[in-house]
């Protein structure tokens, strides 16, 4: 689902290397045909500010405007080849006070850090937070004073307090059916057997550990034509995990689906669980070997890694806290969305109305389908945060974070700010303003956003 890209080789189409291939496809009852000459595989980063990339000469007998059938997309992406990698939306950063710090077990207040490295206590309310809802009066009955402390819990939520009695709790880490693998510190790859198949991933840990914390997991899922390296690499993973305080897992895909997810609506219900039980396989061997957080596990997905988080959300909720779409979606080729038992926080991301792949021949809308997935996770109760740019499916339009901010600080914000235990529907978001590290251009709920101006510069 890739389609502006940074290159260090020639682009995936156009040119020689292959002869022309030519595609027949039937769409709402009339024929339509391109020839597509396509290059060799090539090796390509995601981005260069400002590079669009030609993905090779079409020439169309008539321009193809119904949406593509699953065979007609499948076919088309063989041709255009796996080589091309994804652009994607993601956010701007700034450093706030009560971005780091986890939790001590046995914490029972509410805490922030002062340090991206080291916790310490505190009652008040983050500057760049809505106010907490006021305390009830000194008079008022039992009930009111119990609605205004569950208020309080909910607008100071983050992943550093400790669940206020009486709210859910996510369930105890799963287990893995043999024996875990010893982990092995990222650039290294940890390879483990998951529905009798050899997989493998990155694990991102703090590089100086502190005695007694407990650390959110956030699996991150890449693009198209990515890899794990790309998204340590691009998200600046390493350095997030020391200053934010989690463990990052970035799996490498089973190499059998031909969007390296199992998202798309041909996929069977059998190959999502494997996928799942992947999932799961890795977070048991994660808990087993650290000091993990069950109550704040959280999935990232960029374009194709986005599509899959979605549909992992559908059928791992109950394990996961929170989880952030990144120009991805649900319906039209991709499998839907189905409710979830638990109504899990969602940022959703993306370029706007010129956000498709690819661009010659469309056959991912991830405007339309991201429009799809908020509109199920209205129906569904879920809270969600709208963010929408204008620069396509491509690098979004972020400020440049200040001196000791990251990149990446408004997806690593919302995943921290969203633990398991927030009811349906409930945020620290829901009332006062959003935090200073997200973008002018995200908004509470569907339809809210303000995109940015069509005419506005984009990277």
């Amino acid at each position: 689902m890739e389609d502006r890209i940074q290159s260090s080789a020639p682009s995936a189409l156009g040119g020689g290397g292959r002869p022309a291939l030519r595609v027949r496809t039937i769409s709402q009852g009339s024929q339509y045909s391109a020839a597509l000459r396509t290059r060799p595989r090539a090796r390509e980063s995601m981005y260069v500010q400002g590079y669009r990339p030609r993905f090779g000469r079409a020439r169309r007998q008539r321009r193809v405007k119904a949406i593509p059938t699953m065979r007609t997309f499948s076919v088309l992406v063989g041709v255009i080849g796996l080589g091309c990698t994804a652009s994607f939306a993601c956010g701007s950063s700034l450093t706030t006070d009560d971005d780091a710090g986890t939790p001590s077990p046995s914490a029972t207040t509410t805490t922030t850090s002062t340090s991206p490295t080291t916790p310490s206590p505190s009652t008040s309310v983050p500057s760049d937070r809505r106010d907490a809802s006021p305390p009830a009066p000194a008079d008022a009955a039992p009930a009111d004073a119990a609605q205004a402390d569950a208020a309080s819990a909910v607008a100071t939520a983050s992943c550093k307090v400790a669940p206020p009695a009486g709210t859910p709790r996510a369930p105890a880490l799963p287990a893995y059916a043999g024996t875990c693998p010893t982990l092995v510190a990222a650039p290294g790859y940890t390879e483990i057997t998951s529905s009798g198949a050899s997989r493998r991933f990155l694990v991102y840990k703090p590089t100086s550990p502190v005695a007694g914390e407990k650390l959110p997991v956030v699996f991150l899922w890449h693009w198209l034509g990515g890899s794990p390296e790309d998204v340590a690499s691009k998200l600046e993973v390493q350095a997030s995990v020391d200053a934010r305080r989690f463990v990052a897992v970035v799996p490498s895909p089973k190499g059998d689906a031909l969007f390296r997810w199992p998202f798309e609506a041909t996929q069977s219900q059998a190959r999502v669980d494997e996928e799942a039980k992947c999932f799961d396989d890795m977070l048991a061997c994660v808990g087993q070997a650290l000091p993990v957080e069950k109550e704040c596990v959280s999935s990232v997905g960029v374009s194709a890694g986005a599509l899959w988080t979605a549909q992992l959300a559908t059928v791992r909720s109950e394990r996961l806290a929170s989880m952030v779409s990144i120009s991805g979606g649900v319906g039209d080729v991709v499998r839907p969305w189905t409710t979830t038992p638990h109504r899990l926080p969602a940022l959703v991301l993306w370029g706007g109305a010129s956000d498709s792949y690819p661009s010659q021949v469309p056959i991912m809308n991830f405007d339309r389908a991201s429009k799809k997935l908020e509109s199920s996770l209205a129906t569904d109760g879920h809270f969600f945060l709208e963010c929408v740019h204008n620069c396509g499916h491509a690098v979004p339009p972020f400020d440049a974070p200040p001196t000791g901010g990251l990149v990446f600080d408004p997806v690593w914000r919302f995943v921290l700010d969203h633990p398991y235990w927030l009811g349906a529907g409930q945020s620290p978001y829901t009332t006062g303003a959003l935090p200073t590290a997200m973008p002018t251009w995200c908004a509470k709920g569907q339809g809210s956003a303000t995109p940015r101006p069509a005419n506005a510069v984009c990277p």
